[in-house]
């Protein structure tokens, strides 16, 4: 059953993320040619400082997963309900906080922009922050529901309803577009249905998985156990806000929304297009990888798991790396405008660094199962501090590439080499094979790239038609080289498993 559960998972993991990057890129030119790059870029921006707020998370989040799947293997039903309750609580009192933390925001907005912001923009940008203020402080107690649902595993009714999600948001984001809401219809429309997806989770919890809380006798060691669980979890949480939302807000401050805009869309395509590639499974594994650490000796396990999801991971993110270096200006020519052409080197410059700890997002899971992230996250704190003191002079210098060179420069330090390290050390992690079998595919990668640089020179990608066609060959071509040249017979089954599964399908249909 969970097996399947986590199959099922992954697969719809996948549904969610190609019909993700369809609708985004469908959606998003439209959203740009509606808002135009002023009003997009300011946008931006608020979102990203109100963001920041998301950090009162503490990491909690990611704790009721842990201890839920924890308490679930023990068979213990009373702490499992006593831990729901304590953190419905306290997740009350986060909400409350936020909200009272958004409003000091929303009272100092001239402080912050008001040498780059125009009067209109401060005006319209204090509305955006009061409506996503109330949305991210009901966001906080519905919350523990969706942390529950991950914990026991359900990832088929999870992944369903973000997919619905996927679908409605868009076109609900039209409907107020066209009607000349903009930003602001943009925001009660966010709200509206995250506020929805959220009674949604609480109905499906309380109905179908009867989760019950309890909001007496809280055990308090377990609380502080929790809490130094939970406090580097938070300080990861810091360093992520600190790695993807200070670029816009230093650009806000010092350069203007175009300037946002432009960074903005590089980021995009990387939280939206690309990052999404590698968490759609990674984090279907915490609850299995909690039960598998729990024994002392998995370290074999542990580690074949590891390699074996990263060579996934890198079969698909090497395909859209290797794409957009390819094809990637030409895109953003054509999807957004020559306005945002330098959005493709902002993109390139955190893309190429950021693909190692893609690949091996799977420690991050072993870590928390393990509670050995403390490390990670004072590492990336530190790094991500580092950032910003890098970034302030760069974004001056060069505005938004500026700033994405920032960010590749603490990537590269800390979540390629000193994790790589640790993770040798300290986890035990096999990291020589790990490399050995992601190098074995490197030409099923180059072959295609070859290719793709010679019919560039014979034929141009600059219009929709000749993209498309390059982008048809490319994929083409890169599945065949790497079906044939760099998968192994596992892989290989991952494949043949579903297409031998709807032939016989077809065949029974036919027959019928």
């Amino acid at each position: 059953m969970i097996r399947s559960q986590i199959k099922t998972g992954a697969v719809l993991s996948y549904v969610a993320l190609i019909l993700g990057s369809a609708v985004t890129l469908v959606y998003t030119p439209f959203m740009l040619r509606m808002l135009g790059q002023a009003e997009f870029g300011l946008f931006s921006l608020v979102n990203t400082t109100i963001a920041y707020l998301t950090i009162l998370d503490f990491g909690f989040g990611t704790a009721i997963v842990r201890y839920t799947a924890k308490y679930r293997a023990e068979k213990d039903k009373a702490k499992e309900e006593t831990l729901h309750g304590m953190f419905m609580i306290l997740y009350i009192g986060i909400g409350i906080l936020a909200f009272l933390l958004a409003l000091i925001l929303v009272f100092n907005i001239k402080w912050l922009f008001s040498n780059t912001l125009t009067a209109t923009e401060l005006s319209t940008a204090k509305i955006l922050m009061w409506l996503a203020a109330a949305n991210l402080a009901v966001s906080f107690p519905f919350s523990v529901y969706a942390s529950i649902i991950a914990a026991r595993e359900r990832f088929v009714f999870a992944k369903t309803v973000h997919l619905i999600r996927l679908v409605v948001n868009p076109l609900l984001m039209v409907a107020v577009l066209t009607m000349g809401y903009k930003a602001v219809g943009m925001i009660v429309v966010a709200t509206g249905i995250n506020l929805l997806i959220n009674i949604v989770n609480l109905v499906y919890c309380k109905r179908h998985l009867h989760v019950k809380m309890r909001f007496t006798g809280f055990d308090i060691p377990l609380l502080k156990e929790i809490g130094t669980y939970s406090f580097f979890v938070f300080l990861n949480l810091i360093a992520d806000r600190l790695y993807w939302s200070t670029g816009q807000v230093l650009l806000g401050i010092f350069v203007g929304t175009v300037a946002v805009a432009i960074y903005a869309i590089g980021v995009q395509f990387i939280t939206m297009l690309y990052m999404p590639v590698s968490s759609a499974t990674a984090g279907l594994f915490l609850p299995r990888v909690t039960q598998i650490s729990l024994n002392d000796s998995a370290h074999n396990e542990l580690s074949d798991l590891f390699i074996r999801v990263g060579r996934i991971q890198f079969i698909m993110l090497a395909l859209v790396l290797s794409g957009f270096a390819l094809y990637g200006q030409q895109f953003v020519n054509l999807w957004a405008g020559p306005e945002y052409a330098a959005s493709y080197l902002v993109a390139m410059v955190m893309m190429v660094p950021l693909t190692i700890p893609l690949i091996q997002n799977m420690g991050i899971s072993i870590l928390q199962a393990k509670n050995m992230h403390a490390f990670r996250s004072i590492v990336f704190s530190v790094l991500a501090i580092m950032n910003v003191a890098i970034s302030i002079p760069l974004v001056k210098l060069w505005g938004p590439v500026g700033s994405a060179i920032g960010t590749a420069l603490s990537l590269t330090a800390g979540q390629i080499v000193i994790m790589n390290i640790y993770y040798r050390k300290h986890l035990e992690l096999d990291i020589g094979k790990f490399w050995q079998e992601v190098c074995k595919m490197l030409p099923a990668v180059l072959l295609p790239c070859g290719l793709a640089i010679l019919l560039l020179q014979w034929f141009s990608a600059d219009r929709i038609v000749g993209f498309t066609v390059h982008v048809v060959i490319y994929t083409a071509v890169y599945c065949m080289s790497m079906y044939l040249l760099g998968m192994n017979r596992s892989e290989k089954q991952l494949i043949l498993d579903p297409l031998k599964s709807i032939v016989r399908k077809l065949s029974v249909v036919a027959k019928g």
